[in-house]
């Protein structure tokens, strides 16, 4: 049984469901491409960041970046690129890219859900049209003669548009599910990812500039109180100084004249 020999028993639905079939494969193949990429990279690329985190925030910030091919990536990157961020805002850009890159990996899904709900159709609908084709020829005259023996094979091929719809959405339905399940997974690794990294900046929180700038400054105002200090305590020890070395004052009563007086 060739090619055309299939065609010519699905009927005139056996072209719409070719086109479904490529349509599926098509999306199937990318799909299949772009999570075997993400699997195989993004446990690295989350214990990296995070074992950055721990040290220095410039590194871990520039790892994300140079991972932004990858959707934890961009993930891990969105709260460390902002230029100043508190706990709140850290965590509301997590949130932010979580659901942009989620929206992003369901992309192929609407296709599927397609041709899962177009493909059984156009194959019932390939069946009836051959069995309108079919009980039109027959005749009463023909019943249990030889003639009526085309109809009946004409009813068995109109069932093959049937089957070959039920192949392609069973296939299409088997690969959404696959898909389905591994972007579960994946918001379970992004809610892990982003909780650990939060809770690093929680308690590992990076110098800002202002604060880089305030420890530069206050030693040397301590510096000049000290300065200060020391100044007054001199000068004070000066004063005493002055105060006990200068000769005492003597009195008129103390004079001798006023003793012979």
């Amino acid at each position: 049984m060739n090619i055309e020999d299939i065609v010519r028993k699905i009927g005139p639905v056996a072209w719409p469901l070719l086109f479904f079939s490529i349509l599926s494969l098509s999306v199937i193949f990318e799909r299949i491409w772009f999570w075997l990429r993400i699997l195989t990279q993004e446990s690295k690329i989350v214990d990296k960041v995070l074992d950055a985190a721990r040290d220095d925030w410039a590194i871990a910030t520039e790892i994300a970046q140079r991972a932004e091919r990858q959707p934890i990536g961009r993930f891990l990157y969105a709260p460390l690129s902002l230029p100043r961020r508190d706990s709140e805002t850290f965590r509301l850009a997590l949130e932010s890219s979580a659901e942009n890159e989620l929206a992003l990996m369901r992309r192929g899904e609407k296709v599927l859900e397609l041709v899962i709900a177009i493909a059984p159709l156009l194959g019932l609908f390939g069946t009836v049209w051959g069995l309108i084709q079919s009980l039109e020829s027959i005749k009463i005259s023909d019943l249990g003669t030889q003639a009526s023996a085309g109809v009946t094979t004409g009813i068995g091929e109109s069932l093959y548009s049937t089957a070959a719809g039920l192949v392609v959405a069973i296939v299409s339905l088997i690969f959404y599910r696959w898909f389905q399940a591994l972007l579960v997974n994946q918001v379970k690794v992004f809610r892990k990812s982003g909780n650990e990294l939060e809770l690093l900046y929680r308690q590992f929180p990076p110098m800002d500039s202002n604060t880089r700038t305030t420890s530069k400054v206050l030693p040397q105002v301590i510096v000049r109180d000290k300065d200060t200090t020391q100044e007054n305590t001199t000068n004070r020890r000066k004063q005493r100084k002055n105060k006990f070395s200068e000769p005492p004052q003597t009195t008129d009563s103390d004079s001798p004249e006023s003793e012979e007086k």
